[in-house]
């Protein structure tokens, strides 16, 4: 089996990234050496790859269902949005410039040389590469200077499979109007449809289905269910709604939940690192945006953010700032992880990012800020500390000089460093430096992915558990966020091979589009 095909969809997260992930694992699962690839993503969810330059998350867990490391390979161009109007542009894993809109063109020519060149790369080396898209291919007013949808698919000669979210409403017109809406170049290249997030009886669809081929001669290869166990790695911000759930909270082993308020920041980054304590049974993770939901929170965690300085400022006006400030005052918990690290600091001084010089942070932490070039990206290994369980499962105390030292890992994607620190270190890292702040039951890491350490989340959780007063919560020993991940994995990749027409798909990939497909013209 040898080729290629682009995953493209009607709408931003209807389904391209698990589609592509599961595709990929399906197709590793059958010895096909596959490799998964986005010519241009726009996230603040990245990860450091391990040629030490940054990636979309989603490309990672691509990778992963693979069976391959993360490389600059698989997401050559990366657009971080830093505000409404203006985002990083990161090019092969590294921070060129900051882009809007209309000069982001005076840099399309030779992104379209290097998304080329990888995926031409990757092609040579791979049977098979998954191509996903970005957007909605019907964004047709971008349709100049598209790098990833149907400029992509044109360039290399790709076949197109557009997926849509039946749970949004309306899929059937998505799915007729994004073929309608192109050039007729680009419509002879999308080969079919894929139905996501179907909820009841597929044979109450299947006139609309067959109505839908005889409309624009594609077939629909299949319609994948609404999986209420699948939860993975959110692409971007949209995954991230007030008031939701984070995974699916399972019940406690002890008498008592611990709950987490999650904060949504406006310009919130890596926000997938909660998910890896979601995945533990009895630890209720929510993400919130109003002061008041943090009051019954047993732990208030503070994300990354690509705009420090501005979500401070909103932190300040929502009033979650003064939550936090007396939230601490009574020793309850409380996590900042890298941008959320330095808004607890006393001083930030930022003349890179926002510009704004020095400010006050909250002053959670005795710590100061200093934002600097060039951007931190690195992968980390290192060691903290334990706090043990005692027989019936709760934390025991501990004189934090004596515990035992477990191993800790993640990666660092950020512009703002310690420049002084009065507080105990957290972690002590195997490069000789140490990392991280605590301060009573305040904790700050720039380090994210550092709760995916097994043993350290369990141990720290325990600790959170007494600060908490919540001596009915009981760790299990048992969880780990790496297999949970490849067991999501292994879903998508069930799902695609029972819901999809698998062999169709595969002569999609072989063959490329079918010649001669009809041309929809809107307005007939």
């Amino acid at each position: 089996m040898k080729g290629a095909l682009l995953v493209a969809g009607t709408t931003s997260d209807a389904g391209k990234s698990v589609v592509v992930a599961g595709i990929c694992r399906m197709l590793a699962r059958r010895g096909v050496r596959v490799a998964p690839f986005k010519a241009q993503n726009m996230s603040n969810n990245s990860v450091v790859a391990l040629d030490g330059e940054e990636i979309g998350r989603a490309q990672a867990l691509q990778a992963r269902a693979c069976g391959l490391e993360p490389s600059v390979r698989f997401n050559p161009v990366l657009l971080k949005p830093g505000s409404d109007r203006r985002s990083q542009l990161v090019v092969l894993g590294k921070a060129v410039d900051t882009v809007g809109a209309k000069d982001y063109f005076r840099h399309r020519q030779h992104l379209r040389q290097v998304v080329a060149d990888e995926l031409a790369s990757l092609r040579a080396e791979f049977d098979v590469v998954i191509c996903e898209g970005a957007g909605s291919p019907a964004e047709i007013n971008l349709r100049a200077t598209d790098l990833a949808n149907m400029g992509l698919a044109r360039a290399a000669g790709l076949p197109v499979l557009l997926v849509g979210d039946i749970d949004r409403g309306g899929v059937l017109a998505h799915l007729f109007g994004t073929v309608a809406i192109l050039e007729p170049e680009d419509q002879q290249l999308i080969s079919g449809f894929i139905v996501n997030k179907f909820r009841g009886d597929v044979d109450l669809l299947r006139p609309g289905l067959d109505r839908l081929t005889e409309l624009t001669g594609r077939p629909t290869l299949g319609v994948l269910p609404y999986a209420h166990d699948l939860w993975i790695d959110a692409e971007d911000s949209l995954g991230t709604v007030a008031d939701a759930p984070v995974g699916r909270p399972r019940p406690p082993l002890g008498s008592q939940w611990l709950t987490v308020a999650a904060i949504r920041l406006p310009r919130i980054s890596n926000s997938t690192d909660v998910e890896a304590l979601a995945c533990e049974p009895g630890v209720s993770v929510r993400w919130v945006d109003d002061p008041s939901r943090l009051t019954d929170a047993d732990l208030v965690v503070v994300p990354g953010s690509k705009s420090t300085v501005s979500d401070l400022e909103w932190l300040r006006r929502t009033g979650i700032a003064d939550a936090l400030v007396a939230r601490a005052a009574e020793c309850r918990p409380i996590l900042g992880i890298c941008g959320g690290y330095q808004m607890l600091a006393r001083h930030i001084d930022d003349q890179v990012e926002s510009g704004s010089g020095r400010i006050a942070g909250l002053g959670l932490l005795d710590l100061d800020i200093e934002f600097a070039e060039p951007k931190v990206l690195r992968r980390i290994t290192g060691r903290g500390a334990d706090y043990p369980a005692t027989t019936d499962g709760v934390a025991a105390p501990a004189d934090r000089s004596t515990v035992a030292r477990i191993p800790v890992h993640g990666y660092e994607i950020h512009y703002g460093r310690p420049a002084r620190s009065g507080d105990p270190a957290w972690l002590e890292l195997d490069d000789g430096r140490t990392e991280g702040s605590v301060r009573g039951a305040v904790w700050g890491t720039h380090l994210h992915g550092l709760m995916e350490s097994d043993e350290f989340r369990r141990g720290w959780l325990r600790e959170v558990a007494v600060r908490a007063g919540r001596s009915g919560f009981v760790v299990a020993e048992d969880v780990s966020v790496a297999a949970e991940r490849e067991s999501q994995l292994d879903l998508l990749a069930d799902l695609i091979e029972k819901h999809l027409d698998v062999a169709a798909l595969e002569r999609v990939i072989s063959l490329g589009a079918t010649p001669g497909l009809p041309t929809l013209t809107v307005g007939r």
